[in-house]
């Protein structure tokens, strides 16, 4: 065994350069500068001496912006210009490892302990990525490929060492080749922070396609943010959630190659000019610089690498005020470099203050306008000398994450117009052919608006481009309905148009003004004359001024004095405007060529419901992709236990690629060898979660329970609420009965909980309050002991996921139904096995059918149900569930704590008012819920039946991949071909 601190002995340079053909010029894709012969120096220590050999490195690119040639090879080269294999053995891999840690130092060079074979390691994998994303780029280049865009202010993307070699097929080899420097692969693993570029599903849902793209050979690129601190890092204490800065970047990222030759102009503020040619112009305000950080994305047994390019921001150095500086202005000298920073601090910056949604829309305007940016160099310089921009769709697919970056739209019309010299048709069909939407959700919230007066004042240029796809709508409207019906075309123009609460344009209000009523007389009718018309006229006027007069009469009010009663006179008061509005939704509809949902039951109510005047003036833009995700992270790599087992009896690897082969598992339901590998893998990993658990939260817990499982961002309409609830009426019961009673009754559970609450949602962090409270007083309940256990996760990010899916037996998605879009966790868990207990919200209804209704528990109200439920709760006549009744005094009897749940129980309660009257039917679905988890007691009692619906969930999941996903987007909307390297 090799001593764990780094050894100087390594084998000879050259044999590590074959290994990768390693180059530290970034060829090809990571250089965009001209790159002649240039030098890397390898270490030589065969004669216990340095030395450095100098290998020449062929680039690619010889010129700026040299496009290849035919004959131009793409396969890597290294020294002398030999193609290099990408194979490596183990001691290749130790060469390489040492080099890193020799000559590519983020620690001091004393010990070669944990932290620093990470990145050793990592930066050995990087390597070899290097190589296959050139390779990938250079030929993507040549073949000049229509190409995707995927921009997402969110990508979650957790570890990537074991995910990068695992796709390269490497992971023996860095396993071995660890081994002999002392170090277990694993705990080398666990050393990388999770990136913190997201929150939830949205960009997990991101970070799978970018597997999936990659793995297909679908040429394609991610942008994003490069966040400093991301969301944040959650601690749980007494007094429930607490929010500290995120310290991912504090010892660096070991994959990402800044791109200091990639940056890109970002203005905000300012004012719009015309020109003397005609032409608007956007001039003054302030500038900041988007550089580009690039981190590769490997494909799964393909050389096929592609590229997250995440923005970050700075100012220019002549920013820096250097006379204030030495002035002793230290803080005004650096303002403008602190505004520019702030940018990428934070994702999702609280928004309560103007200061916050000014961020805010900076960083999607900085996403949007960096992106498009280098979307469009690369398609110049693909079209070589001349550029024919109707060919702009044609090479160039962009599909906006949600509405974050709804800007891209505008932001093109104005990069096309005011810089490329466009008309304003022109840039509008390239623009409407360039663009799709998908939407992820059917919450108010989160269909942003910006305020107009904010938007005009940051971006006012985008506002008057905004004004005119408005106006273009609306006359789009108008030819659609006519104005025989001005009633009709106002309620329609009202409900689609982009700009809210703004006043129609003089011509439009015109035609919504009501036709007077016919002055035709009836027969019998006596014909007035023109006197008589006058004193009528006369008569209405000093009716109006009556009317006028006892109005203001009214609006005084009695005042006592000494002397009698005073008239006193009160000043109404005056009904505020609306504010106006920029509905980010909308503009997304408006100015892209699709719209999709990401499940069956979402994409009918977005037809139905959320886009429905939308959908019937426009029916061929709107689609369904229902969501899916990666099998290699998911079940390959998460799961090393289970995935063997799926191959040994389906005789095939092959379903890590083609997840239709996960079906041939149903053939083998019953058989009672599988029976017990299945479980035994099941109990392995939850040996794994047991000691994970004890070290995170300090509670021991039993392997034998049911291991219980709710992981996902703390919301209302999810329901964890109704699932602690659920668990404070199982140990009440418990209570109430002896100990020969509980056992016989109750499956033992442990029931775990993990996600963050935004910072500012404050109901949400009561219910992150309340299950750590219960969980204080259950798991130290002796009477109750290993029957029930409740466990808080902190932190809970995509390494937590992957150590805790596979564990799971039971899984709970029991959101309000028609409020998930989709969600993918509940795919995750199925594909390991897990059973889950949900309503039919999102993809649970798509998993239901494809698992099985016996597999599947389902409870709870119907999306169709849910308006009417509401109305019946509005007008009084629900009527709660004595079980509710119950479980709530038994909160409020303080058996959980000094605490007061008033405020979240009261949530509950009353039939009106906001955070009030169970806007998420907690209630109505409470008796539902628990007579479902009776169910889930008995089955689970069976551990026969039990097993059996573990594979055929497994079985049924191989409709959940990414990979069929990417398929149909880009089929469907992005019209893009898969591109395998030669």
């Amino acid at each position: 065994m090799a001593s764990s601190s780094f050894s100087t002995a390594s084998t000879a340079p050259h044999a590590y350069s074959h290994c990768y053909s390693i180059s530290r010029s970034f060829v090809g894709g990571f250089s965009s500068r001209p790159s002649h012969s240039k030098l890397f120096f390898l270490r030589n220590t065969s004669a216990s001496r340095f030395a450095t050999r100098a290998f020449p490195v062929r680039s690619v690119f010889s010129e700026p912006h040299r496009k290849l040639k035919d004959e131009d090879p793409i396969t890597p080269h290294g020294p002398s210009g030999t193609p290099v294999s990408l194979t490596a053995d183990a001691a290749c891999i130790v060469s390489s490892i040492k080099y890193h840690a020799e000559f590519t130092p983020l620690f001091s060079p004393e010990q070669f302990e944990l932290p620093k074979a990470f990145f050793a390691t990592a930066q050995s994998v990087r390597d070899a990525l290097i190589i296959n994303w050139n390779a990938t780029y250079d030929y993507h280049e040549k073949m000049n490929v229509k190409q995707a865009y995927y921009l997402s202010m969110e990508f979650l993307q957790g570890r990537a060492l074991l995910n990068a070699i695992g796709n390269l097929e490497l992971t023996g080899a860095y396993a071995e080749a660890l081994r002999e420097l002392g170090k277990d692969l694993e705990n080398v693993a666990r050393q990388e922070p999770d990136a913190a570029l997201g929150n939830g599903g949205l960009g997990r849902l991101a970070s799978c396609f970018l597997d999936s793209l990659a793995t297909l050979n679908y040429p394609a690129w991610g942008y994003g943010l490069r966040y400093k601190y991301g969301l944040f890092k959650q601690h749980i204490t007494k007094d429930g959630q607490e929010e500290v800065a995120e310290d991912w970047l504090e010892m660096g990222n070991p994959w990402e190659i800044v791109r200091n030759d990639v940056s890109y102009p970002v203005k905000f503020y300012g004012k719009v000019i015309e020109g003397s040619d005609g032409k608007r112009h956007w001039i003054g305000g302030e500038d900041i610089i988007a550089i580009a950080y690039d981190v590769p994305i490997p494909g799964y047994k393909t050389k096929t690498t592609i590229n997250l390019r995440l923005w970050s921001t700075k100012v220019q150095s002549d920013d820096f005020d250097l006379y204030d500086f030495n002035a002793g202005n230290h803080t005004k000298a650096c303002e403008a470099q602190l505004n520019a920073e702030k940018i990428c601090y934070i994702l999702y910056p609280g928004d309560d203050s103007m200061e916050g949604k000014v961020l805010r829309l900076k960083q999607q305007y900085t996403l949007c306008s960096a992106s498009l940016q280098d979307i469009i160099a690369r398609f110049e310089r693909r079209s070589g000398g001349y550029v024919n921009w109707e060919e702009f769709p044609e090479k160039v697919a962009v599909q906006m994450n949600d509405t974050h970056p709804t800007l891209c739209i505008p932001e093109l019309m104005r990069i096309l117009m005011d810089l490329k010299g466009m008309s304003w048709k022109e840039a509008w069909k390239i623009t409407q052919r360039t663009v799709a939407y998908t939407n992820h959700t059917v919450l108010p919230e989160a269909l942003e608006k910006w305020s107009l007066e904010l938007m005009q004042k940051l971006l006012p240029r985008h506002v008057e481009i905004i004004e005119m796809i408005d106006e273009e709508l609306i006359n789009t409207i108008i030819s659609e309905y006519g104005t025989a019906d001005p009633v009709l075309l106002e309620k329609k123009l009202k409900a689609m148009r982009i700009l809210e609460n703004v006043d129609f344009p003089a011509s439009v209000k015109d035609l919504l003004v009501q036709p007077e009523e016919s002055s035709v007389v009836e027969p019998g009718e006596e014909i007035q004359s023109f006197d008589e018309e006058v004193e009528l006229i006369d008569e209405e006027e000093e009716l109006i001024e009556l009317i006028d007069e006892e109005e203001e009469f009214i609006d005084e009010e009695e005042e006592p004095t000494g002397k009698g009663t005073q008239k006193k006179k009160v000043l109404s008061e005056p009904v505020p405007e609306p504010p106006k509005m920029v509905r980010m939704a909308n503009l997304c509809v408006v100015g892209g060529h699709a719209v999709n949902g990401v499940a069956e039951i979402h994409s009918e109510i977005v037809k139905d419901e959320v886009f429905n005047d939308f959908f019937k003036l426009w029916p061929e833009k709107f689609q369904n992709k229902t969501n899916g995700v990666t099998p290699r992270r998911w079940i390959r790599f998460c799961n090393p236990d289970l995935s063997e087992i799926i191959t040994k009896w389906i005789h095939t690897e092959d379903w890590v690629l083609n997840t239709e082969k996960l079906s041939e598992l149903r053939k083998f339901a019953d058989d009672e060898e599988l029976h017990a590998e299945w479980r035994a893998a099941k109990r392995s990993n939850k040996m794994k979660v047991v000691s994970f658990l004890k070290e995170k939260t300090g509670y021991l817990v039993s392997p034998d329970a049911m291991f219980d499982v709710q992981v996902k961002r703390i919301h209302e309409y999810k329901r964890q609420l109704l699932n602690i609830l659920g668990i404070v009426y199982r140990y009440k019961k418990m209570k109430e009965m002896t100990a020969a009673e509980r056992k016989a009754k109750f499956v033992p559970r442990v029931c775990i909980f993990g996600g963050k609450a935004f910072a500012t949602y404050v109901q949400a962090k009561r219910i992150v309050k309340f299950i750590t409270d219960v969980g204080t007083t259950v798991n130290h309940d002796s009477e109750i002991g290993d029957l029930l256990k409740v466990v808080f996760v902190p932190d809970y990010n995509v390494s937590v996921a992957e150590l805790l899916i596979p564990a799971s037996e039971l899984s709970q998605h029991i959101s309000t139904a028609g409020m998930e879009a989709s969600g993918t966790s509940n795919m995750k868990f199925a594909m390991n096995g897990c059973i889950l207990i949900g309503t039919l919200d999102g993809a649970n209804v798509e998993i239901r059918q494809e698992v099985g209704e016996d597999n599947f528990f389902l409870f709870g109200a119907q999306a169709h149900e849910i308006a009417g439920l509401r109305k019946e709760r509005a007008e009084g006549k629900f009527v709660p569930d004595p079980r509710f009744e119950e479980v709530k005094e038994f909160v409020r009897s303080g058996i959980f704590g000094p605490c007061n749940y008033d405020e979240l129980i009261g949530s509950l309660e009353g039939n009106e008012g906001f955070g009030q009257a169970d806007y998420f039917l907690v209630g109505k679905d409470f008796p539902s819920y628990i007579e479902c988890q009776e169910k889930v007691d008995e089955a689970y009692g069976d551990q026969k039946r039990w097993t059996r619906m573990s594979i055929l969930n497994a079985a049924g999941s191989y409709k959940f991949s990414s990979d069929r996903t990417i398929h149909e987007y880009a089929k469907d909307i992005w019209n893009i071909e898969p591109v395998e390297l030669p």
